[in-house]
């Protein structure tokens, strides 16, 4: 499975336009739903049958601009890859909703904690070998708190799990969240 498809998918609804060339020089755009958002790329449904280029431009409502290329077509449905492989931080927070936000954080902590008690660590020794305040594991996998890039890459390490399954892997049992791997 290629990481584009693993990420976590966050369901959402909000409206976008995908802009691109029709091969004569003329910039179309149609408008469409975004069904889904993750790090890699977006789930879109057209509101339109027309065909849209392998490569796009999705506008957010935002104004966010989004280089993208088409991984798959169904139908009136698009999933695409951001051109430039990942959304920084800053873009994601613009893409998603505050609501989203909050359920990746608890999503993410949810497998630290998971892959924590697999390696039969507690909060309090987890907390010293990456040097921060006993509470804030806690919290962290709870989704009370972000776990900045630097601290997840070393609790990935010590773990001996992917930062891209702490990230992105399959949402953990009784955690609410939509991932889908498609």
């Amino acid at each position: 499975m290629s990481e584009h498809r693993a990420a976590a998918r966050h369901h959402t609804l909000r409206t976008g336009i995908v802009e691109f060339d029709n091969g004569t020089g003329s910039i179309i755009s149609v408008p469409c739903t975004i069904r889904d958002v993750s790090g890699t790329g977006v789930r879109l449904a057209l509101n339109s049958s027309l065909w849209v280029a392998e490569q796009f431009t999705l506008i957010f409502d935002s104004g966010l601009r989004k280089a993208c290329r088409v991984a798959w077509r169904k139908g009136r449905l698009i999933g695409s890859a951001f051109a430039d492989g990942y959304a920084s931080p800053d873009e994601q927070a613009v893409m998603m909703t505050a609501d989203e936000q909050a359920r990746h954080r608890r999503e993410i902590g949810a497998r630290v904690r998971i892959a924590r008690e697999t390696r039969g660590y507690t909060e309090v020794q987890l907390a010293e070998l990456i040097g921060v305040p006993p509470g804030f594991v806690s919290l962290a996998e709870k989704g009370e708190a972000d776990i900045p890039l630097y601290q997840l890459m070393h609790i990935a390490d010590l773990l001996l799990v992917s930062l891209d399954r702490l990230v992105a892997g399959p949402t953990p049992g009784g955690v609410p969240g939509e991932v889908d791997a498609a």
